[in-house]
């Protein structure tokens, strides 16, 4: 498979002459990562990882599946007819592309505000994004784990647990829209000398093979 990282948390996947894109947000750059897309994964509801008015003009031109929580459908309005539910512990298949679902719910931002449901996706038993939640897919080995680094929600040494207990090859840094120069040189510092295994953050547009 080849993955482009667009920014913050849209990953591209191309294998076998499929397109598939995980979380097209408003801080990614939506309308390029979904061009040709045949099918696409939506963690959770949250703007930065849905990017509705994009992914509604993408559909006019091309329609494909959205695969995602139920619960989408309140914010894709009449995109909800692509809407393809999925949930926790289902196998299927998208844009050609074995994929499980993890995780049910979104991690804990402040008491106050409420939970929306949300999906981790492990796809074709190599790449794990698990969205905004620290669910470890532990019946199945992972090689490549697309970590959220900073965020509301988040805090350092939960998250570097986490990659250490996914244990990936490698891992590389997911969700960090928010973070300037500053705070990516100390993150990026931190998580490689402590997750436990090899680390790196790609700058968007950056292409990787697994």
């Amino acid at each position: 498979m080849r993955l482009t990282k667009y920014a913050h948390s849209c990953l591209r996947v191309e294998h076998d002459g499929g397109v598939l894109v995980v979380d097209p947000g408003m801080f990614s750059d939506p309308a390029v990562a979904l061009d040709g897309v045949d099918a696409v994964l939506i963690t959770h509801e949250h703007p930065d990882h849905l990017d509705v008015a994009a992914v509604r003009l993408q559909l006019d031109r091309r329609p494909f599946p959205i695969h995602g929580p139920a619960s989408l459908a309140g914010v894709l309005g009449d995109a909800a007819e692509a809407l393809r539910p999925v949930t926790v512990g289902e196998s299927f298949t998208a844009a050609g592309v074995a994929v499980r679902a993890y995780g049910g719910r979104h991690a804990v931002i402040h008491p106050d505000i409420p939970v929306v449901d949300n999906l981790g996706y492990l796809i074709n038993d190599v790449v794990y994004h698990p969205g905004d939640a620290l669910v470890v897919p532990e019946e199945t080995p992972v090689d490549t784990l697309f970590a959220p680094i900073h965020a509301p929600w988040s805090k350092f040494s939960e998250v570097v647990d986490f990659i250490r207990a996914v244990a990936p090859r490698r891992a590389y840094a997911l969700h960090d829209a928010l973070l300037n120069d500053n705070g990516l040189g100390v993150l990026d510092r931190q998580y490689a000398a402590l997750s436990g295994t090899e680390y790196q953050r790609l700058e968007p547009g950056s292409r990787v093979d697994v």
